[in-house]
């Protein structure tokens, strides 16, 4: 999923799932309770057929339900689902849902909903950049590709309560995309209802999930999520009412929390030096890469491979995550974040055995020689380009920080920085209106293929139209041929990360992590390193 260039509430993907647990009576828990959270960015769609960031997944994930949900290190347990069968050769799946599930205006929520929902997603004229998670779901490769109607998606309800899912081939990780928010269901008559405006608003949509969201007009900085009273698990939900207010500088936010109108901050820099031994601090290391992207299509000149590696070379970025951004993060090994998944055989972390370390080490003797080269080569005589960010304030002081370390590799080089709102950012990055970005993705599941597939020749998150055949050879062969050999499969995403690193496709700056303060009435966090649920339907608070 795509994060914002500043830490935020909770973790992304493999984000952490927080339950949250009070050490009062069950006379305390039955109490009508609040609890005030804060985002750093605002809110780009509800609609689970656009999505594509965190803040919006992370609203999804508690306001709606699939078939599973997600726990602590990637655990599936049913949701919707009361029982699974799945055939011998891991091409059929059969899901009984349970028949006590409603939608928020009372409509029961049918086997039905989930094949609208994925046909639509799936229906080119929705122009879902998730599309390409059904990948290996019978017919969506020919649906993309423009040769199959996107009815003929591999999902058919059986009836009210029974659904049956047809693969092409066996999909490894399925079942965690079946916990993800871009698989559940939608009502059809609501989004028909709606239409274009659907999901651009809290009123513009229904929830099957704990919390209904109000009070989101598709522009404001404050909203709720509210118990919900149709949800069939309704009475093991404690929280009553989560309150959000989008907080885009630290000091603000800070000083909410020291008032006692946020029970929850994110802190950066300075702020965590001053409270890392605070006994309500809370450091966690998040799945999620923070790179450039390059536009090869608009800037001609980045499609050169040393002026790719000249950029990367000239980062310091130890000075980056120790001294500028202060908050935990750490220097990446690659694009695929540690801690994400082993080698089946050794047991060895991907990224370490993925890693390029010339692709992430600053080396600004030979980036001026490659920028030099890359100059020359290209007919050119000066660089020049504007690197585009977040309005946060992280995203500032990164952007600050590239321009100056950037420019380092001479006279002939500006750049020019450009901080927009999180949701303009996106847009424009999706339309290729951009030189250079600072993006991030965090793993929507535990694979190193929720990172590596991104860069697939023609894939939506490719923002930068980077392609290399040998690349997406190797991700393909990891998805089909290779997709039930662990070991070759593991193999073949190893090098497809290598070959993306050594040809500077793009440049991971940084691996994110969360510094934040708790409430000490709010108890029990638990973090989830494998998993992208933020499951706030069990947090309650003294």
């Amino acid at each position: 999923m795509k994060v914002k260039s500043a830490v935020k509430l909770g973790a992304v993907a493999l984000a952490s799932t927080f339950v949250l647990a009070a050490c009062g009576s069950k006379t305390s828990s039955a109490k009508k309770s609040t609890v005030n959270f804060m985002e750093s960015s605002e809110i780009p769609t509800m609609d689970t057929s656009k999505v594509t960031d965190v803040v919006g997944m992370t609203q999804l994930s508690n306001s709606e339900e699939g078939i599973y949900r997600l726990g602590k290190n990637s655990s599936v347990h049913n949701a919707l689902a009361t029982s699974t069968k799945e055939s011998k050769d891991g091409k059929t799946w059969t899901f009984t849902l349970r028949k006590n599930a409603k939608w928020s205006n009372g409509d029961k929520v049918t086997a039905q909903d989930f094949v609208y929902s994925w046909q639509r997603t799936v229906n080119p004229k929705t122009a879902s950049e998730y599309a390409y998670l059904f990948s290996g779901i019978k017919n969506a490769d020919k649906i993309s590709a423009g040769k199959a109607n996107y009815k003929t998606l591999g999902i058919k309800a059986d009836g009210k309560y029974k659904l049956t899912v047809t693969l092409d081939r066996p999909i490894p990780y399925f079942k965690l995309l079946m916990g993800f928010c871009i698989f559940f269901p939608q009502d059809q008559k609501v989004v028909e209802k709606y239409g274009s405006k659907y999901g651009t608003a809290s009123n513009k949509l229904v929830y099957d999930g704990p919390y209904k969201q109000v009070g989101w007009t598709g522009t404001n900085l404050k909203w709720k999520l509210v118990k919900n009273p149709q949800y069939w698990n309704k009475k093991n939900v404690k929280m009553d009412t989560i309150n959000y207010q989008v907080v885009k500088d630290s000091s603000t936010a800070l000083n909410l929390y020291n008032s006692k109108k946020l029970d929850v901050t994110t802190i950066t820099g300075s702020q965590v030096a001053q409270y890392k031994n605070n006994k309500n601090y809370v450091l966690r290391k998040e799945a999620s890469t923070f790179y450039l992207q390059l536009n090869q299509k608009k800037d001609k000149f980045f499609k050169n491979k040393k002026i790719r590696q000249a950029v990367s070379m000239s980062i310091d970025r130890n000075q980056l995550t120790s001294k500028v951004l202060a908050d935990g993060s750490q220097n990446p090994l690659g694009y695929v974040s540690t801690d994400l998944a082993k080698n089946p055989k050794t047991g060895q972390d991907f990224a370490k055995e993925a890693e390029v370390k010339s692709a992430v080490t600053q080396n600004l003797t030979e980036a001026k020689k490659l920028l030099k080269e890359g100059l020359k080569e290209e007919g050119m005589s000066s660089l020049k380009f504007t690197l585009m960010a977040d309005d946060t304030a992280a995203g500032k002081t990164t952007n600050e920080f590239l321009q100056s370390q950037i420019e380092k590799l001479g006279s002939n080089v500006k750049v020019t920085v450009q901080n927009i709102p999180f949701k303009t950012r996106l847009t424009d990055s999706s339309n290729g209106k951009f030189d250079a970005v600072v993006t991030g993705w965090g793993a929507d599941f535990s694979d190193p293929i929720s990172f590596l597939q991104l860069f697939v020749t023609g894939n939506a998150q490719n923002n930068g139209d980077w392609s290399n055949k040998e690349y997406d050879k190797l991700i393909k062969a990891s998805n089909t041929t290779d997709a039930t050999n662990p070991t070759k499969r593991w193999s073949d995403m190893v090098k497809a990360e290598k070959i993306l690193m050594n040809d500077q496709a793009i440049v991971p700056i940084y691996q994110q992590a969360t510094s934040q303060l708790w409430s000490s009435k709010v108890k029990g966090v638990i973090y989830n390193t494998a998993g992208n649920n933020f499951n706030y339907s069990k947090l309650y608070v003294k």
